[in-house]
């Protein structure tokens, strides 16, 4: 079952993006041998500027479940976003 309006509304921020995996591809690259190894409830960040190509690249920061690692998430992002705006001064 596909996620409701209300739940894809939490995450408001523009930059985000959300998207529905019904056949669990994603899952599948991050690991999932079976179901019982399904990946989900899953958070990473990736540098400013990263590209997939064949699988996922290594995140700069990634943890299980979103609710515990969503700290640790937000001061990573913060890092990113300072770095990234001071090297846009520099510019």
């Amino acid at each position: 079952m596909a996620p409701s309006t209300a739940t894809l509304s939490r995450v408001s921020d523009l930059r985000a993006a959300q998207f529905w995996d019904h056949e669990r591809l994603l899952s599948h690259l991050l690991g999932e041998r079976d179901r019982s190894t399904v990946v989900w409830d899953y958070i990473a960040v990736f540098a400013p500027g990263t590209t997939w190509q064949d699988g996922p690249p290594n995140p700069v920061y990634s943890d299980d479940p979103v609710v515990r690692a969503a700290g640790g998430a937000r001061e990573v992002i913060q890092r990113l976003l300072a770095a990234s705006t001071h090297t846009e001064q520099k510019n």
